[in-house]
Order: C-alpha cells, then sequence, then structure tokens
C-alpha cells in the first residue's frame, strides 16, 4: 500500500476519487492532466493496492465505462508496521 501511495500521480487520482465520487478513466485523465494509458496503469496499481475498486457499466449510448471508486482506508503507520512492511521487501532494492 505504501509503495502504492509514493507516487505523486497516484496521490492526485486518489485526490480526485476522494473529491468528486466515481469516476471514469477518461475524464480522469482530462481532470488530472495525463494520458489515459498512463492513468490506467495507476489505477491498476492502486486497485491492486486496495485503494480503488473499479465497476464495468453500460452508458447511456451502449458504450462500456470502466468506473472508478476509491476505497475508504486507513494507514496506521507505526514502527511495528514499518517493520512488518520490510518483510515484504527485496534484499537488493535495485534490482
Amino acid at each position: 500500500m505504501l509503495a502504492a501511495l509514493a507516487n505523486p500521480h497516484r496521490l492526485r487520482v486518489l485526490a480526485a476519487l476522494a473529491d468528486g465520487g466515481r469516476n471514469f478513466v477518461s475524464q480522469m485523465a482530462r481532470e488530472i492532466g495525463i494520458s489515459r494509458p498512463l492513468l490506467h496503469l495507476h489505477l491498476q496499481k492502486l486497485e491492486a493496492a486496495g485503494l480503488v475498486s473499479s465497476e464495468l457499466e453500460l452508458s447511456e449510448d451502449g458504450k462500456a465505462r470502466n468506473y472508478f471508486v476509491v476505497n475508504n482506508f486507513d494507514v496506521d503507520l507505526t514502527p511495528a508496521s514499518i517493520a512488518a512492511a520490510v518483510e515484504s521487501l527485496t534484499t537488493n532494492p535495485d534490482s
């Protein structure tokens, strides 16, 4: 989760979803000012970390749109939680 939150683009995505509720990729890309492929990559990372969820819906014009919403989460950062997170790190951070 911390790795997902360590990117400024992902923080912007979370802020946009927190302010506007659910949104779809094309609209968010325009609001945030990044390309749709880059946004989709960041959304995948956020979804893998459990920070956002997506739902596929058909629009009125019959197009499929993938809507994203921010999930409720709470990051309790303590020395013990950092020690637990370190256990998931690779031995060589440059690899």
